[in-house]
C-alpha cells in the first residue's frame, strides 16, 4: 500500500506543478498571446480537477500530501513563466515536453495500479484522456525545429527530476 500512496501522492503533486506552469504563462499571455489564453484556460481547468481528484484520494484514504508540494508550485509557477517569456511556441513546447514525461510515467503508474488498487487505477487512469489532449495540443502548436530543442530537453528532464524527488519526499 506504501507504493500505491506514493503514486498518487506524486500525481497530486504533480497536477500542482502543472497548475503552476499554466498560470504563470496565462499571466503572460494575457498581455502578448491574447489568442492562447482560451487554450491555456482549457488546460488549467483539466489540471485543477486533476489536484482535485488526487486531493480527494488521498484525504479519503487519510494519505499525506508530498512534503515538496511548495517546490512543485514555485517550480511550476518560474518554468511557466520563464517558457512564456520565451514564446507562445515555447509554451506549446513546454506543454508537450511535460506531458510527455507525465505519460510515460502514468502508464508505468497504470502497469502497477492495475491488479494492487483499483480505486488508484481509476483515478490515475481518468485523468490519461486529458494529458493526451494537452500534448497532443503542444505538439500541433509548438514548434519542431531545432531552435526548440533545449526548452524540450531541459523541461522534460526538470519534470523528470521533480517526479523522482517527490517520490522521494
Amino acid at each position: 500500500m506504501k507504493e500505491v500512496e506514493r503514486i498518487i501522492r506524486v500525481d497530486h503533486a504533480g497536477e500542482l506543478g502543472a497548475i503552476s506552469i499554466c498560470r504563470a504563462q496565462r499571466m503572460v499571455a494575457r498581455v502578448f498571446y491574447k489568442d492562447i489564453v482560451s487554450d491555456l484556460d482549457d488546460i488549467l481547468v483539466d489540471e485543477q480537477q486533476h489536484f482535485l481528484l488526487f486531493d480527494a484520494w488521498l484525504k479519503r484514504n487519510n494519505v499525506r500530501p508530498c512534503y515538496a508540494l511548495w517546490a512543485w508550485s514555485s517550480g511550476g509557477f518560474v518554468l511557466g513563466l520563464i517558457t512564456a517569456v520565451l514564446g507562445r511556441k515555447a509554451i506549446w513546447v513546454c506543454t508537450h515536453a511535460v506531458e510527455t514525461v507525465v505519460l510515460h510515467h502514468l502508464e508505468q503508474q497504470l502497469l502497477y495500479l492495475k491488479e494492487r488498487d483499483q480505486s488508484a487505477y481509476h483515478a490515475v487512469l481518468s485523468i490519461k484522456n486529458d494529458e493526451e489532449q494537452h500534448q497532443q495540443t503542444g505538439f500541433l502548436k509548438g514548434s519542431s525545429d531545432g531552435l526548440y530543442s533545449p526548452i524540450r530537453y531541459v523541461v522534460g528532464n526538470a519534470t523528470k527530476f521533480a517526479i523522482w524527488l517527490s517520490s522521494k519526499l
